[in-house]
C-alpha cells in the first residue's frame, strides 16, 4: 500500500461487498503485463499477502497463465507489474483465477450438515441451468451466505447477483 499509494496511505470505502467487513475501495491500480494492462480496484481490508483474482477471460486478455486456486493459495502463481499513483512494484506471484466457492454462516453450514473445507456441487435453475462441481465450502464467523463464481461462469449460466442456487452435498 505504501509503495503504490504513499507512506501511511489507507483504503477508503467505496461500497460494502457481500462478506462481513469487506469492501470495494476507492483506490485503483494498473496491472501491466508484456501483452496488455488492466485497471483493478482494491478490495479491503488489506491481506497479509498481495492477491489478485482475475476471470479466465481477463487472464487470457492480458496474457497471464494464472492458475485456478483457492483464495490465499498464491505460491508459484502468476505475477505482473502493479502501478499506483505514487509508485510501482513487480509482483512475483499472487495472481490467480479464484476457484469457485460458497461462503456460509456457521448456522447455515450446521443446518445443512456442512463444514469449512467440504466440497459440494451448486445447481442453478432457469433457461441455462448448470451444475457446478467442486465448490469449496468456506464456513465460519467471517462468512455470510453467498456463492462466489467468476464472471465467465456466471455469464455461461445466465446468473445475476442475488439469484438463489441449490447446494448438493454427496458425503
Amino acid at each position: 500500500m505504501d509503495i503504490l499509494f504513499g507512506e501511511g496511505s489507507e483504503l477508503h470505502v467505496k461500497k460494502p461487498i457481500g462478506q462481513p467487513g469487506q469492501f470495494a475501495s476507492e483506490e485503483q491500480i494498473t496491472m501491466v503485463t508484456p501483452k496488455d494492462s488492466m485497471k483493478l480496484r482494491i478490495i479491503g481490508p488489506l491481506r497479509p499477502e498481495t492477491q489478485i483474482e482475475l476471470s479466465l477471460t481477463d487472464a487470457r486478455k492480458v496474457g497471464l497463465d494464472a492458475p485456478i486456486r483457492n483464495s490465499g493459495d498464491i505460491a508459484g502463481s502468476a505475477g505482473a507489474k502493479l502501478i499506483g499513483p505514487k509508485g510501482e512494484l513487480e509482483l512475483k506471484e499472487g495472481i490467480i483465477i479464484a476457484a469457485r466457492h460458497v461462503h456460509l454462516y456457521p448456522e447455515t453450514a450446521e443446518k445443512y450438515g456442512l463444514k469449512d473445507g467440504d466440497i459440494v456441487d451448486i445447481q442453478t435453475e432457469g433457461e441455462r441451468s448448470v451444475t457446478l462441481h467442486n465448490v469449496l465450502v468456506r464456513a465460519g464467523v467471517k462468512h455470510a451466505d453467498e456463492v462466489h463464481i467468476d464472471t465467465d461462469e456466471a455469464n455461461a449460466c445466465n446468473l445475476g447477483s442475488g439469484v438463489m442456487v441449490n447446494i448438493v452435498y454427496n458425503k
